[in-house]
């Protein structure tokens, strides 16, 4: 069985109640879902601190919602919180601030989970397109073993390309990921380490701790909605889409 967390904080510095931000009309939590429930997951939940956003989502056709504290510190600690009280094994962390998430590549994580029960944590990396700026810090990178598994996650441009003989394709990280609950809970209790406090990265624990995380390659490009800009540039790709 597998389930679909969308943890979601009306809390935010740069574009506040950013939940409940409309893109065509519809408010970004509901688009958020609306793509997670296309998926081949069993269930769909949305773990908010806001009784607005549980409003938003009670009603909405196979969506599930539940209120969780509001001084919980991450995501995933928020989304652990939840699978704390549910059966599933596989559960899958959808940032609530990406309103195109792809169903195919959450099916992906969940896929990949199933077929190979030594996989405890999964994520998603796609390539930086023409333009991006591989030295933005906002960018994490991912550098990966021969077997798709990640061998470190920096905001500097990783591997470092000493001869600048160039040619080097860098892997820019989206911020999904699968977890056995077995080792989500875990990870929500284990102390922050080093490298994540140093490059403000939560998925070092789990390298610094001795964990594997194997990561998807896709062509999904991923839109995060973080400001006003962003928000423009959504409402914009929505159109198109229309």
């Amino acid at each position: 069985m597998s389930v679909v967390v969308i943890p979601a904080r009306m809390a935010s510095t740069r574009l506040p109640g950013k939940p409940l931000r409309k893109i065509a009309g519809v408010p970004m939590i509901l688009r958020v879902a609306e793509n997670c429930l296309k998926t081949v997951a069993d269930r769909v939940i949305v773990a908010t601190d806001s009784k607005e956003i549980l409003e938003t989502c009670e009603g909405f056709s196979g969506l599930e919602s539940t209120m969780t504290a509001d001084d919980i510190q991450s995501g995933t600690d928020r989304v652990a919180k939840v699978a704390k009280f549910v059966d599933d094994d596989i559960i899958i962390n959808v940032q609530g601030d990406e309103p195109f998430i792809d169903p195919e590549l959450i099916n992906k994580l969940i896929n990949d989970l199933k077929e190979n029960p030594q996989v405890l944590m999964n994520t998603a990396a796609c390539t930086f397109t023409e333009g991006e700026d591989v030295k933005d810090p906002n960018c994490v990178k991912v550098v990966l073993d021969k077997n798709g598994f990640a061998l470190y996650f920096s905001r500097l441009p990783i591997p470092y390309d000493r001869d600048g003989r160039g040619g080097v394709t860098y892997y820019k990280h989206i911020g999904i990921y699968g977890f056995r609950k077995s080792w989500l809970m875990q990870f929500a209790s284990l102390a922050q380490t080093e490298l994540e406090n140093i490059e403000k990265l939560e998925q070092l624990r789990a390298l610094e701790n001795g964990v594997s995380i194997k990561v998807i390659k896709t062509d999904y490009k991923p839109v995060s909605v973080d400001t006003e800009e962003d928000l423009i540039k959504a409402e914009e790709i929505m159109g198109r889409k229309n």
